[in-house]
């Protein structure tokens, strides 16, 4: 599918999932959600905010590091910002592939507690309220909507109706981005594999909607 960028979007508030701050009850739909961690090439990222922005710079790798060292992914953000005019000279024409794949790897990674949370939105759009980045979110207006081209909460949507049509098997594989350089710490980032094993906390819970999920507990691991 493809997501085009350009177009502003208007959403009627109270008919949509929206989300900001990670301690809400949807919350986790945020890159910057704790408790959703990654591992890429044997590294281990805190949240996709982190995975996301590593990726702007392939030709950097001290920078990767303090990204992925930083504790906050709001400070990792900020962190990023210094360096911007650095970024890899294609960053606006692959980063909307580039958060799709780091979506995807979030989804593998954690399936259980990720592919629940985007089923329990239902058939709702899904909108990040954004006071000022109406490309990834959408801002709020006087009259209660909002407008933007919520790219995130777009890719957020489409990977939900694919969650919908198909089962673990068909996410536990995450081929990287095909694009150039892309890049870890020097070293081309390979498939990332995820598991469907539940943690203890999700072995208690009720699925939200078990029979999409037909898992097997083996999976390749990396």
């Amino acid at each position: 599918m493809v997501i085009e960028a350009k177009q502003l979007r208007t959403y009627n508030r109270d008919d949509c999932v929206v989300f900001c701050k990670t301690n809400e009850k949807f919350g986790g739909l945020s890159n910057m959600a704790p408790g959703f961690p990654l591992r890429i090439n044997d590294v281990d990222f805190r949240t996709s905010e982190a995975l996301y922005q590593a990726c702007r710079f392939p030709h950097m790798s001290n920078l990767q590091r303090q990204i992925i060292n930083e504790r906050s992914p709001i400070t990792a953000k900020m962190l990023v910002k210094p360096f911007k005019d650095k970024s890899r000279p294609d960053w606006l024409n692959i980063r909307v592939k580039v958060m799709r794949w780091c979506l995807r790897i979030k989804l593998a990674q954690n399936w259980f507690k990720f592919s629940n949370l985007l089923l329990s939105t239902g058939t709702k759009s899904i909108v990040e309220l954004s006071s000022k980045d109406d490309f990834w979110g959408a801002k709020a207006t006087e009259n209660g909507l909002l407008v933007g081209r919520n790219i995130l909460g777009r890719l957020l949507m489409e990977l939900r109706e694919n969650i919908k049509t198909s089962n673990f098997e068909d996410f536990k594989t995450v081929k990287p981005v095909l694009i150039g350089k892309f890049l870890l710490f020097q070293r081309p980032i390979e498939a990332v594999y995820g598991c469907c094993e539940p943690s203890t906390e999700e072995k208690n819970k009720e699925p939200f909607q078990p029979s999409l999920f037909k898992l097997h507990t083996t999976s390749k691991s990396n």
